[in-house]
């Protein structure tokens, strides 16, 4: 089975530059690049107006991955390129063609007038539900200068419970890309602590000196495996989501987790890969792990 990185599309700048970054990663892992397009027919009455027509949709259901495949080989000529034009729910449909893929790259927009960004319906549920890592990407996200060094990949780490999963995709992004990994672990103090904290803060630098600890032993295998990699550890108090976008400013990707937890209520992001992937304006690739 050919292994391949797939991106959705849909003619919009955020899913050009969701396709932009898949094909530099494509090239990155020597892979081929699936663009797929999710045509939505529209209900019957709608069909029948003159500029909702059937020749219409179809129209512009070839012409986007057409002309979007075209300006990416020329591009990336070192890439293969297919593109696929598939019917139903797309966040349903792109889970299922990224199901054998190596990853799957979606765009999302940013909020205006508010410090984040919109991830959509189709991208919160194909990060939900996908079983392969999906990245997030940014319209104006940008391009890597082929001169110019990668900017550091960036992981959100729990050290209570780290994941294989989570780590080995941090890691290789990384070594793909000749950079260094920032691995951001926070912590927060028990109740009884922070009322201690101003009477005796030797408490607090005690705290910070363990967990600094937990994090570097967790690590070090990783950094055994993988010599090469310059790792910068950063264990800080506070929230996990606020650490993780502050060290995101000037990363190239930010790595977090998330749980795959199935339940009669749909699935789930948790709560800092969902912050995560709302502000931070690198892209962000969230990996699904038990």
């Amino acid at each position: 089975m050919v292994r391949t990185v797939v991106a959705g599309i849909d003619g919009s700048t955020e899913s050009s530059a969701a396709a932009e970054w898949a094909a530099r990663e494509a090239q990155l892992r020597g892979l081929s690049l699936t663009l797929v397009h999710v045509w939505q027919p529209v209900p019957e009455p709608m069909a029948q107006a003159p500029l909702l027509g059937t020749e219409t949709q179809a129209h512009w259901s070839e012409r986007i991955p057409r002309e979007t495949a075209e300006g990416l080989r020329l591009r990336h000529p070192g890439v293969e390129i297919t593109q696929r034009q598939l019917t139903g729910t797309p966040a349903d449909v792109l889970a299922d063609a990224a199901r054998d893929a190596e990853l799957l790259v979606l765009g999302s927009r940013a909020l205006s007038g508010f410090g984040g960004f919109l991830v959509g319906s189709v991208g919160l549920a194909a990060v939900a539900h996908a079983d392969v890592p999906v990245v997030l990407v940014r319209a104006g996200e940008r391009a890597a200068d082929a001169k110019a060094p990668y900017r550091p990949v960036v992981l959100g780490l729990d050290v209570a419970k780290p994941d294989d999963a989570v780590l080995e995709f941090a890691f290789e992004e990384a070594g793909r890309r000749g950079t260094a990994l920032h691995v951001v672990h926070a912590w927060t103090l028990a109740p009884y602590y922070v009322y201690s904290l101003p009477a005796a803060p030797e408490v607090g630098a005690e705290l910070g000196r363990q967990e600094a600890a937990a994090l570097a032993e967790v690590l070090r295998p990783w950094r055994t495996k993988y010599p090469d990699i310059e790792v910068v550890e950063i264990s800080r108090l506070g929230s996990a989501a606020d650490r993780v976008l502050d060290a995101a400013h000037e990363a190239s990707l930010v790595v977090v987790g998330r749980r795959i937890r199935r339940s009669p209520l749909g699935a789930h992001i948790g709560p800092v890969a969902h912050a995560v992937l709302h502000h931070a304006t690198a892209p962000v690739a969230v990996v699904a792990h038990p």
